[in-house]
């Protein structure tokens, strides 16, 4: 197993999105739940659950206000900050958000956006020179090729083209790995997917088991190309698949024909229903590298439940000896909807209370606060391995 770089186990992600929403507004998630101005506070607060890596973003549209010329006067502050509470931060390039001027599938996507990560590289290692740096250059590529290219959720606002947008954002994807490495050989990749399953309908025909299937499958596309198994054109290595991140939420599990969600919560549960643990453990055996549970939480009152389910998940992962080297509560302080910002979707471990001309205020949801305090116990006292970093 190679040395885990995370400073803890359990992590904590603050929403960045900087996209343009359904309706072409763009939104500032940061802004909105006023990380900003409250990280302190909010870094400070992770000291009761032993929190000590987070999951933080640039924000492209604000960094790059012309082409080829950055401020990083934010994140220089967030930067400060996190060594001033001693928090270890890894950074999103792009997190659900392009340069005003760029779409994926632009000829300048790839050359703007690897310059940008080459100038990120260079402005961290001018504050940082010695600090272990892990970026994830773009989130969840399958789920914004999806959103933008399927169904109109975001720019470019298209149908049927899901696998151009796709091939789009991994050519800019592999080229940033590379400028970035030429700059800092020492750089980590963590890459950050959704993890499903798809499954066909009950008493599926052959033709519905094999497209349920072939989902199912599509899921890896973005590993494969980035590792070199497909589209070798673009440049992919084995050598790129460095710590592989994947996400995974309540609604992650559905049905090829008609999308309705295997709801994780039934008993008894639906018998398509796939174990946590075993998706992980499918994806950890196709590339063979140390896996991350980068993006996990849940909506309202089941928030306790869901906690205690994957606590139960992770342990049985790490008694398999699975390399898993975190999980991350995303997102730590509860987030709007995108579409409309006055709903909030009440699943963060903090959720949000407001009032005329303050910033918002922090309310720790308590049940599941005890919740993640019983998993983190259950979990070490499980595995003692000091590999898995679990303190």
């Amino acid at each position: 197993m190679n040395k885990n770089p995370f400073q803890s186990f359990w992590m904590a992600g603050y929403e960045c999105t900087d996209q343009l929403n359904y309706y072409g507004n763009r939104v500032d998630l940061l802004k909105e739940t006023a990380h900003l101005e409250l990280i302190d506070q909010d870094y400070k607060d992770l000291e009761q659950f032993n929190i000590k890596t987070v999951r933080e973003g640039i924000q492209w549209s604000h960094v790059e206000k012309k082409p080829y010329e950055y401020d990083w006067t934010t994140v220089a502050h967030m930067i400060e900050r996190g060594k001033a509470n001693g928090i270890q931060q890894v950074w999103d390039i792009c997190h659900f958000g392009f340069a005003t001027d760029l779409t994926p599938t632009h000829p300048h996507f790839t050359p703007r956006f690897s310059a940008l990560c080459r100038a990120f590289v260079r402005f961290y290692r001018s504050v940082s020179p010695d600090d272990v740096l892990i970026v994830t250059p773009i989130n969840e590529v399958s789920f914004i090729s999806w959103l933008g290219g399927e169904v109109r959720g975001t720019t470019p606002y298209s149908i049927n083209q899901g696998w151009d947008l796709k091939y789009a954002l991994m050519r800019a994807y592999i080229d940033a790995i590379v400028a970035m490495r030429e700059i800092d050989p020492s750089i980590r990749i963590m890459t950050t997917e959704p993890l499903i399953q798809v499954v066909p309908p009950l008493n599926a025909t052959e033709e519905e088991l094999l497209a349920a299937k072939n989902l199912h499958e599509n899921q890896y596309q973005v590993l494969d190309i980035l590792s070199g198994r497909i589209c070798p054109e673009l440049g992919g290595s084995t050598n790129y698949l460095d710590i592989l991140g994947f996400n995974y939420y309540y609604n992650n599990q559905w049905v090829s024909t008609t999308h309705q969600f295997l709801k994780w919560i039934d008993e008894p549960r639906d018998p398509r229903f796939r174990p946590f643990n075993s998706l992980l453990a499918e994806a950890y055996q196709r590339y063979q590298r140390p896996v991350v549970l980068s993006e996990t939480s849940h909506p309202k009152e089941d928030r306790p439940k869901w906690m205690k389910y994957i606590a139960d998940e992770i342990e049985i992962l790490l008694q398999k000896k699975i390399p898993l080297w975190g999980v991350c509560i995303y997102p730590i302080i509860d987030r709007p909807d995108w579409d409309h910002l006055t709903v909030w979707h009440q699943a963060g471990l903090w959720d949000l209370e407001f009032f005329p001309n303050e910033l918002p205020r922090r309310i720790l949801h308590q049940e599941y606060a005890e919740a993640l305090l019983a998993g983190q116990a259950q979990i070490v006292a499980a595995v003692t391995d000091p590999a898995y970093n679990l303190s």
